[in-house]
């Protein structure tokens, strides 16, 4: 069947849809453990960045499994085509010129580089947001911790399930008792030191 599909050539590209924001189109990718603050980081990084006139739109883990993921659970296997199905999505949004944010537990390395790879040099943002496993059990907002400890969840990254963390991530966000606005702040800082909001 791929064999009759025709890649369509349009005559606006992600260049001049990028240059109509007046802006350079990334992907801000935060990874870490559940309950370590990824989604309300994004959620506030993309408050700054609208603030700074730049056109962002946010890809949150639980949000987008109410819709495009709503068919997988939580196997290996589903957590790799969850990953891989927002990873194309984040591309499409790419080359209409924004900034994506997402907020994903993305606990194995391959599917994080499988977004990357899709990507062109330096629009691919690897964050790895670095709070510890008794943290993020102490915080426990949504109670999963606990039913996983009593076998009620199974394959829950971090206690049954891997999570692989990031090697070279272009901004690593260590937890040392902040609050999620100042690593926000934090983390809006370092992407405009880095450059990757020019």
């Amino acid at each position: 069947m791929a064999n009759n599909i025709v890649w369509h050539q349009h005559e606006v590209d992600k260049n001049r849809r990028a240059e109509a924001k007046k802006q350079k189109p990334s992907v801000i990718w935060l990874t870490g453990l559940s309950g370590s603050g990824k989604s309300t980081i994004a959620n506030l990084l993309e408050k700054k960045l609208t603030e700074a006139n730049k056109h962002t739109y946010l890809l949150d883990g639980d949000n987008v499994r109410h819709g495009l993921c709503g068919d997988l659970g939580f196997s290996n296997s589903d957590r790799v085509e969850n990953i891989r199905r927002i990873s194309e999505v984040a591309n499409l949004f790419v080359d209409s010129g924004l900034i994506v944010l997402t907020a994903f537990i993305s606990p194995f390395k391959t599917d994080r580089d499988y977004c990357r790879s899709l990507l062109a040099e330096g629009e691919f943002i690897e964050v790895f947001v670095d709070t510890p496993l008794e943290v993020c059990e102490q915080r426990d907002p949504k109670g999963l911790y606990q039913k996983a400890r009593q076998g009620d969840i199974k394959d829950f990254t971090g206690i049954d399930s891997a999570y692989e963390t990031p090697e070279n991530p272009e901004i690593h966000l260590t937890y040392s008792g902040q609050t999620a606005e100042e690593s926000a702040e934090l983390l809006f800082n370092m992407l405009q030191e880095k450059g990757f909001l020019d």
